[in-house]
């Protein structure tokens, strides 16, 4: 397995075609989240993922929003109860901050990922919302200096 982490205009063709591939079989077919997935996002965004055998076995990405925030989302983990989406963001969150810099991370995490999420050292923020007819919770990360 391999940690890799690139801009979009860095990508092979196909790690995008990996990556679209692991964002529809999880957000699609497993948990069946119908939404618009090419929003434009993803020209700025840093692209984080783990693959195995050229095949993307985790996922996320970065980015700075309209507000000028540092997001992360699509975050997502083929096999499940490994550890190896908790690896993807530990590999991620130094890279994050070495890239967009050193300042609070925010992420609307679903709500079941919560305690997923606080053991990579994210706080909760908000009340539960839907977002895509999904429960979620706004979550900080604020990166020590």
């Amino acid at each position: 397995m391999e940690f890799k982490s690139k801009f979009f205009d860095q990508l092979t063709t196909r790690d995008l075609y990996e990556i679209v591939r692991s964002r529809t079989e999880i957000f699609l077919l497993e948990q069946n989240i119908i939404c618009q997935d090419f929003d434009c996002v993803d020209y700025d965004a840093l692209h984080c993922f783990i693959e195995d055998k050229d095949r993307v076995v985790a996922y996320l990405r970065a980015y700075r929003n309209e507000e000028g925030h540092i997001k992360i989302g699509r975050v997502l983990s083929l096999v499940h109860g490994q550890g190896l989406g908790l690896k993807l963001m530990n590999m991620a969150m130094p890279v994050i901050a070495e890239k967009f810099g050193k300042e609070t991370v925010h992420i609307n995490a679903q709500s079941h990922a919560i305690g997923f999420y606080e053991k990579v050292g994210f706080v909760v923020t908000s009340e539960e919302f839907l977002e895509e007819n999904v429960p979620h919770v706004a979550m900080e990360y604020r990166e020590e200096t």
